[in-house]
């Protein structure tokens, strides 16, 4: 069902690379190229190349900071609700973290409008640009000081990344990334409940801890959203635990006796592993440690209908792309015959086949 409602059923794929980032609400881009392999298998016949023409000649979808404070890809259409709503949540959270960084309310004020009149002047900047900017501006940042002042001023609304330069990120102003871009303040009506829905059409069933695993929101936040939504939701039973899903998604449970194995190998950090509050579900405890050793890295995986039966990684060869399978248990013939598909169409998405 969590396969499903993630995309990566054979019959839940989308059509757009835009249509998928705006149904899961985001995709996990910690790693550029990981987000950009999180869309292979949840969309039909793309290569690579196409996020890249969605990102920054048609920018329909955005890299910038989103659910858990995190970098993300997202719609172009959610862009100003979800800052609105994940913005002053984020920033007003790390405000010690950056007090201890050197940046007070005064720093992050003065170099926001600094910021705001040097990417005007200068156009996209990398990290390193940006610092000697600032540095010359009288504003000094080191360390950890840099990524936290430029995601502040991404939860703000006033930065996205932009174009790489000589193989380095830029930022650049959302207000030149994206036509008639306007940063909106906090609604007035209250979000929460649209976020849970949106969350459920991609993670049902889940709980509202799930969704706060997910969104880094709190439950104090959460449990009344959810409430607000009770009539639209169809209360489940997992493994003696209540879980809840959309109504709209109430036919699914009749179509899983007939669901055709699906087979995905899943990049680093992919969405599906992050959605939830615990993995258990998915991956049996002898193995967690293969997929998270501990710290914030997630392995690439192997996943058969939800489940994670083992790791791959990538060698790049002379005569093309290697993809090293390492699965925990002996795999079935079935499994290994999705796999060798899956295979042969990440060769064919990254444009190494021959």
């Amino acid at each position: 069902m969590r396969f499903r409602a993630q995309r990566l059923t054979h019959q839940s794929s989308g059509r757009s690379i835009p249509e998928v980032v705006q149904q899961l609400c985001g995709i996990q881009a910690q790693e550029l190229p990981a987000a950009v392999l999180s869309l292979r298998p949840r969309t039909n016949g793309l290569l690579a190349n196409a996020v890249e023409q969605a990102r920054v000649v048609e920018r329909s979808i955005v890299r910038v900071w989103g659910p858990r404070g995190t970098l993300h890809l997202l719609a172009a259409t959610d862009l100003k609700w979800l800052l609105s709503l994940f913005g002053p949540v984020f920033n007003a959270g790390n405000k010690k973290r950056r007090v201890e960084l050197g940046l007070d309310e005064e720093a992050c004020t003065r170099g926001s409008k600094l910021l705001r009149n040097i990417l005007a002047e200068h156009g996209p900047l990398t990290r390193a640009e940006i610092v000697a900017h600032l540095a010359a501006k009288g504003l000094r940042l080191e360390g950890q000081a840099v990524p936290h002042f430029l995601g502040y001023c991404a939860l703000n609304g006033l930065l996205c990344w932009g174009l790489m330069k000589a193989g380095e990120p830029t930022y650049i102003l959302l207000m030149d990334w994206l036509e008639d871009w306007k940063f909106l303040p906090a609604s007035e009506s209250n979000p929460y409940p649209e976020l849970a829905l949106r969350y459920l059409a991609a993670y049902s069933p889940a709980q509202p801890e799930d969704f706060a695993s997910w969104s880094g929101l709190s439950l104090k936040e959460i449990r009344p959203a959810w409430k607000e939504i009770a009539n639209q939701l169809l209360e489940v039973q997992i493994e003696q635990q209540i879980a809840w899903m959309l109504k709209t998604q109430a036919d699914w449970l009749e179509e899983l006796a007939s669901t055709p194995l699906s087979v995905r190998l899943l990049p680093r950090y992919d969405t599906y592993l992050l959605g939830y509050r615990s993995r258990d579900f998915m991956v049996d405890t002898t193995y967690a440690k293969r997929i998270n050793a501990g710290g914030g890295i997630i392995h690439p995986t192997i996943v058969v209908d939800g489940q994670v039966l083992g790791v791959w990684k990538t060698k790049k060869q002379k005569d093309g792309l290697k993809v090293l399978i390492e699965p925990f248990e002996p795999l079935t013939s079935e499994v290994q015959a999705g796999i060798e598909a899956e295979i042969q169409d990440l060769v064919r998405f990254s444009g190494n086949d021959k």
